[in-house]
């Protein structure tokens, strides 16, 4: 499924959120993560995230699309280049 990630998290705990969500997903923007994971990695995502931030304090949200669909994305301005470091 694809699935959209944007996360607002104190900055103590950004370079884990970073360090995770480069893990699963492409970098798109600042905050922004987005790309295709099956359901098993979704569960260890988000159960890795959910022990990550405080959660009376951070906020993350997950964006899914069922299987087979695909998000239309338009960017306007200057974008970042294509990440070349993703696992």
């Amino acid at each position: 499924m694809f699935v959209i990630v944007v996360y607002d998290t104190a900055a103590e705990r950004n370079p884990q959120i970073l360090k995770t969500c480069r893990q699963y997903l492409h970098h798109v923007q600042r905050s922004v993560f987005e790309g295709n994971l099956t359901p098993a990695q979704l569960l260890r995502f988000r159960t890795t995230i959910t022990g990550i931030i405080k959660h009376d304090h951070d906020h993350v949200l997950l964006y899914t699309l069922p299987p087979g669909t695909q998000a239309a994305r338009e960017s306007i301005g200057a974008g970042w280049a294509a990440p070349s470091d993703i696992i």
